[in-house]
């Protein structure tokens, strides 16, 4: 009974908390501010308080002197503003953990009125002292909402918190072990591999190990940099020294190399002015399309006996030319032993053919395992969003750790739509690409109206962001 009270008032204190959170939000939305910016702001001004909070307790203060909680708070109208932005430079100069969340941190919310608003909803309540689980889950729930905003893009960062466990589970990494992730988002892998392996033992070395020197992460993104930071640093990891870095994967040259990889690369073409990869890694095959790039990025960092959980797109199955090559290189140095085949609906951008590739470095690939959860399978972000149930199936066929036990649902004459299929060694080199298909749902559309009218709405808002990313790139060019 006392158990079930405790729950009810932390699920109580969340939601009232995430009550507040939208409140503000929408108070800044009518004001001009949008929500990716006000997460941004929120993220800032959260860790202030922290850190007074830390220091009422005698603990030390991580920030510099005139930089505090209480420097900010002692001001009001346009000083306010000022004050907030003068931290903000100064900060984000600073090293480690301060200045990897305040990574070149700029003021967007410029009403004194409206930055007094978040200040004060920030100080009616005591975060530092608040369950990891609880603050963390709260942050988890605002970046998720961040991810469901198109028209911002925030979604490209924000990968489906179901299928991310799937892929833990899985992959399975353990306390002992290096988990990276090059292109992390906002650490949503990095979490979840945290979440998995904390359970696995009690002895105080491993976990110190875990908190401090397990994980790395990075992104190019100022934006993600601080969200990743500040999602690990809620949960109490990386509390001194943050394992998100700030830095351009693709031409990353280190030579650190990690057990476990599990990531969602952006899919398309480099940002305009980016540095061209094959200038930088001499050791690739010449390519300019990201994905295929990220997969060398990601072959080249693993160590051997390590093992690899990515999201590619169908691409990297079926083209030719460059991307044939790193294919080539793949099934002839790795296992690429699993291929998950992922539905459309489930990523905020739209009609997303994707796959999960699954390999461990050291031996060339020789039965390729296939999981269709893609033919006769519908998922919308609005109305029928995938869950961590609907994958289940396919955790239970992968036999993680035992998998010399895993046996087909496919049967050519029992049950030709099973979707759980071993294509032989022979079969994976008769073959030009890896887009295996072999199911034959007859589709018929079930669909409610409403259901339909919200795919509309998805798609059209996919459309309006792509036109409106068009006109930045091009500039206001006439055309």
């Amino acid at each position: 009974m006392a158990i079930e009270k405790s729950e009810k008032k932390t699920q109580k204190t969340e939601s009232a908390l995430l009550a507040k959170v939208w409140n503000i939000a929408n108070v800044l939305s009518a004001a001009g501010v949008g929500f990716t910016d006000y997460i941004t702001q929120l993220t800032y001004i959260l860790f202030l308080k922290m850190d007074d909070e830390r220091e009422s307790m005698g603990l030390s203060s991580s920030l510099p002197t005139g930089c505090k909680w209480k420097d900010l708070r002692s001001q009001s109208g346009t000083d306010l503003v000022e004050k907030y932005e003068e931290i903000l430079k100064e900060l984000s100069q600073c090293e480690g953990l301060i200045g990897t969340i305040f990574t070149r941190a700029t003021n967007k919310i410029y009403r004194p009125v409206m930055l007094k608003k978040v200040i004060d909803m920030v100080s009616e309540d005591n975060w530092y002292m608040m369950e990891g689980d609880l603050k963390g889950a709260i942050y988890e729930k605002i970046l998720e909402k961040n991810g469901q905003d198109r028209k911002s893009g925030a979604g490209q960062y924000f990968t489906p918190r179901a299928l991310i466990s799937a892929i833990v589970d899985v992959v399975d990494p353990k306390i002992t072990e290096t988990v990276a992730d090059p292109c992390c988002g906002t650490a949503g892998f990095l979490l979840a591999a945290y979440e998995h392996m904390r359970t696995q033992s009690r002895d105080m070395e491993k976990q110190k190990f875990l908190k401090n020197n397990a994980l790395f992460g990075a992104d190019n993104t100022d934006l993600v940099v601080t969200l990743a930071s500040m999602n690990l640093y809620l949960h109490d990891i990386g509390v001194e020294q943050s394992p998100i870095v700030h830095q351009d994967s693709l031409i990353e040259t280190s030579d650190r190399l990690y057990k476990v990889i599990m990531t969602n690369p952006p899919f398309g073409t480099r940002p305009q002015g980016s540095v061209n990869v094959s200038d930088i890694r001499t050791d690739f095959i010449r390519t300019s399309d990201n994905q295929v790039n990220f997969l060398q990025h990601i072959m080249s960092i693993v160590i051997t006996g390590g093992r690899v959980g990515v999201v590619m797109p169908d691409s990297i199955l079926t083209d030719g030319d460059a991307t044939r090559k790193v294919r080539e290189k793949l099934l002839r140095e790795y296992n690429l032993h699993t291929i998950l085949r992922l539905p459309t609906g489930i990523f905020y951008a739209n009609g997303v053919k994707t796959n999960v590739l699954f390999f461990e470095k050291g031996e060339p690939t020789r039965d390729i395992w296939v999981y269709d959860y893609r033919i006769g399978v519908k998922h919308t972000m609005a109305t029928k969003p995938m869950t961590r149930a609907h994958l289940q199936e396919f955790v239970e066929c992968y036999c993680s750790g035992h998998m010399e036990d895993r046996r087909e649902t496919y049967d050519a004459a029992t049950n030709p739509n099973g979707r759980w299929r071993r294509f032989s060694e022979e079969e994976v080199k008769a073959r030009e690409d890896l887009n295996f298909k072999w199911l034959d749902f007859t589709e018929e559309d079930d669909r409610s109206v409403a259901e339909i009218l919200d795919e509309m709405q998805e798609e059209a808002d996919g459309i309006s962001a792509a036109v409106a990313q068009l006109k930045e790139l091009l500039g206001g060019i006439e055309i």
